[in-house]
Order: structure tokens, then sequence, then C-alpha cells
């Protein structure tokens, strides 16, 4: 079913008046119904169309409702098949609940109880795609995995998802901590929640805090209207606080609050909201440093990890490198129409030896970069182009070219946040410039953190 469209209920039901008042009854729910007066009839209408749930009896003139469920459930076993008898034994029951009914209606039918069957049919249906759906989003962006390292990760992954822990993720820059979070989500009891991402590094303190908690209408100037916040979208759902570390002390109480009464407070708002949402956060820092200098609240990380999941950066897996390249090469040149005869060993060599200070997010920039620019039909080391500095070893040295003031800006920024592991709060007191500038020419210059 798509976004707007009706349900769409097939009822097959041999009796004009039970038909008739059967299909009023679903019309009035705001369902489409589409009908068939036997089994055959009803088994070719689902074959040629998309139905959300189906309604048969169990006495027709052809082949009964339990063939008809046998045969719909073998092309769509997910469908929900709802049988209704005028013949109601025990013996039945079980019979069509072992074949895959998902629920069994006594005749006569009361008509507001069978609407209540059918929508609940209907939601989980819905549940249940989106759940699909959720899978092959994370499928679509896998966490690739060969060397022993993330493959303990992704063990890890497996243990603690179904679990309601909070799970605190720490990983340089590019590392993937939103992949490993997004996994979690998938894998949870609740993959059919809204899995929300909040970069608490990207938003100034008062912003940030409306991002999270939302605001009442005239909080401040410009609330010309009740916004929900991050926690609230996300109710039922998981909550992935990115980079953490880097939200204010005044956010961080509020933090806490939430995580020890699972509750918030808009911003001028007065009467509490009850959430349930699973939290997961992540770092590239050390939280234990911060705490150390007084930039974090102890209490607060206590909560938040809960379970520490640590990725280790890209230079100690050298395992993941190849089938990483080998990943976005495939990806590339998918999205762009590009195709290669092969692909030179001497490009893997060459990656392999590059330290990759900005992890996985570097080497997919690098990747996706020799991919669009080659004009080959073989992809070699000649074609990769690392920032200035950064040349492989397969690169002969060049004399150093002038550079532009914007490329000397990039330079400057890059090296300070190397220096510093990706902190974006070291990297702006060594620059002498704000946190937002940094995530501001982060962005600008698609730099790997």
């Amino acid at each position: 079913m798509n976004e707007g469209q009706k349900p769409k209920i097939l009822l097959i039901e041999d009796d004009p008046d039970g038909r008739r008042s059967v299909t009023e009854a679903l019309l009035e729910s705001g369902y489409d119904v589409v009908s068939a007066d036997c089994g055959r009839k009803g088994v070719e209408l689902f074959g040629g169309q998309a139905f959300d749930a189906v309604l048969s009896d169990i006495k027709l003139p052809d082949i009964d409702g339990i063939q008809v469920l046998k045969q719909i459930r073998k092309s769509e076993p997910d469908i929900p098949v709802l049988l209704m008898t005028a013949y109601g034994t025990i013996t039945a029951a079980v019979e069509a609940l072992k074949a895959g009914a998902y629920d069994y209606i006594l005749k006569p039918l009361d008509l507001t109880d069978l609407q209540a069957k059918i929508a609940h049919a209907i939601e989980t249906q819905r549940l249940r795609r989106q759940v699909t759906s959720l899978k092959q989003e994370l499928f679509a962006r896998p966490i690739i995995a060969k060397s022993k390292e993330m493959l303990s990760v992704l063990k890890q992954v497996k243990i603690v998802a179904p679990t309601q822990a909070n799970v605190l993720i720490l990983g340089e820059s590019g590392t993937g901590k939103e992949l490993v979070a997004r996994a979690l989500h998938a894998l949870s009891s609740h993959p059919e929640g809204a899995f929300l991402a909040v970069n608490c590094g990207a938003f100034a303190e008062s912003l940030l805090e409306s991002e999270l908690f939302g605001h009442e209408k005239g909080a401040f100037t410009g609330a010309t209207q009740i916004r929900l916040g991050a926690f609230e979208r996300a109710h039922g759902g998981t909550l992935f606080l990115d980079e953490v570390g880097l939200s204010s002390p005044h956010v961080q109480s509020r933090l806490l609050r939430v995580l020890e009464e699972r509750e918030i407070m808009r911003v001028g708002g007065s009467k509490p909201i009850a959430l349930e949402v699973r939290i997961l956060a992540a770092s590239n820092r050390n939280l234990e440093d911060l705490v150390a200098e007084k930039l974090f609240r102890q209490d607060l990380l206590y909560r938040l990890k809960v379970i520490t999941i640590h990725i280790p950066p890209l230079r100690e897996r050298p395992d993941d490198i190849r089938p990483l390249a080998e990943h976005f090469i495939a990806r590339t040149c998918k999205e762009n129409g590009k195709h290669f005869e092969s692909v030179d060993p001497d490009f893997y060599s060459a990656l392999e030896k590059h330290p990759w200070p900005g992890n996985a997010r570097e080497l997919r920039n690098i990747v996706e970069s020799a991919v669009i620019l080659a004009n080959s039909p073989k992809l070699t080391a000649a074609d990769i182009r690392l920032s200035a500095g950064e040349g492989t070893s397969s690169q002969p040295e060049s004399k150093p070219a002038k550079h532009t003031l914007a490329e000397t800006e990039r330079e400057v920024i890059l090296n300070s946040l190397q220096r510093h592991k990706g902190s974006r709060t070291l990297a702006a007191k060594e620059l002498d410039i704000s946190t937002r500038t940094i995530q501001r020419k982060i962005r600008d210059y698609n730099l790997p953190f």
C-alpha cells in the first residue's frame, strides 16, 4: 500500500446478502473492497492485484476457504487471511490457524468486531512491510566486515540489538558509527519505529535544545507554533545522538533527566511528556577524557554507556580496506553508469599503504573520485587522487603547487582535525574559531570527518 492509498481488501463470499453487508461495513471503514463469489475466482483476483488483507468464507461452492488460504499464502506468505464460518468447531478453528489463518471469525458476524479485526490485520501487515523495508535498507547500506576486529563488532551488535539497553558507540570520525546505530535499530525489537539521528555538534546550544526537546508556541521570538523535538518524533523507536560529547552542559543536564525520568519538557513548556524511546549515542572522542576535562557529565556518561561498542580505525583493520574499496567501486559504477574491464592490483595496494586518517568515509570519497574521473577501461593506482600531502607511494613527487586561499584554509583545518583525531572542539580552540564554523567548513570542503 502506497502512502495516501486506501488499504485494499479481497472479500470471498458466495452468499450475496453476506457479501453486500460485509462490503458496506468495510467501505464505511475506509477500505477499498474487491469481491468474489467463489474460491477459484478469489485466488485469480489475488494473483492479478495487490491486497492488504483477505477475508474469506470457509464454505464455498468450489474449493473451500482452507484451500484458498493455502494457495494465497503460497504466493504471498505474509498476507493476513481471515476466515469466516457458520459452522464453528474447535477442530475447524485449529485447522484454520494451523494452515496460517490470521484470525477465525464466527457467523453471524458482529460487524463492529469484524471491522476491528480487519483494522488490526491491516496494521500488522503495514508493520511487517516496514520491517522488511528497514532490513532492505540495512542490506543496501551494509557494514563491510572481513577483519576479525569488525566481525567482533558485528557479533556484539547482534547480541545487544534486541535489548533495551542504551548503547554508546565510540570511534574516530568516518569509522561508521551511524551505520552501527542503524544496524542496532534494524535488528531491535522495534524496527518498525522511527530512527532519528541528531548531530549534537551541528547546532548552537539553543537550537540543539529545540531540536531535541521541541518548543511550545511563544517559547521564544520566532516560535510561532508548537514544534515536536527529536525525542517525541522518535517515540516508539530509536534516537541516535551523534557527537554527544559536543553538547553543552545545559543540554547534558536535560539529557540526563530524560534518561532518568523517561520524559521530556518542551522548551517553554510546563507539562512533562512521557516517552518510550531507545537512546544510542556516539562520540569520536573518549568521553572519559572529556569528563576529566570537566567538559562532560560523569553521571550522564554512566547512563549512556550501559553497553559500549568500540569501532577500531581503518588503519588497525587493513583486511577491510580492499572489500570496502570493492563495495565503493561497485556502488559508484552503478550510480554513475560506469564500467571497468578490470581493477589493477596496484590500485588496492596503493590504498592499503595509506593510513586513512578519515577512515572509511575518506576511503569512500577517494574511491568515488577515482571511479568518476578515470578515463580508461582499467582502474589503476594512477587514478587515486589524495589531498595535498597525502600522496600514495605509487605516485611520483611533484613540485608544490600554488594554493588558493580556500585550498590553504582547507589544508589548515584538515591538518588540525587530524592532529586532534577529529575533535571539532580542540581543532576550533587551536584555530581560534567556533565549533559551528568548523562544522560548516567540514561540509563546505567535504572533509573526511
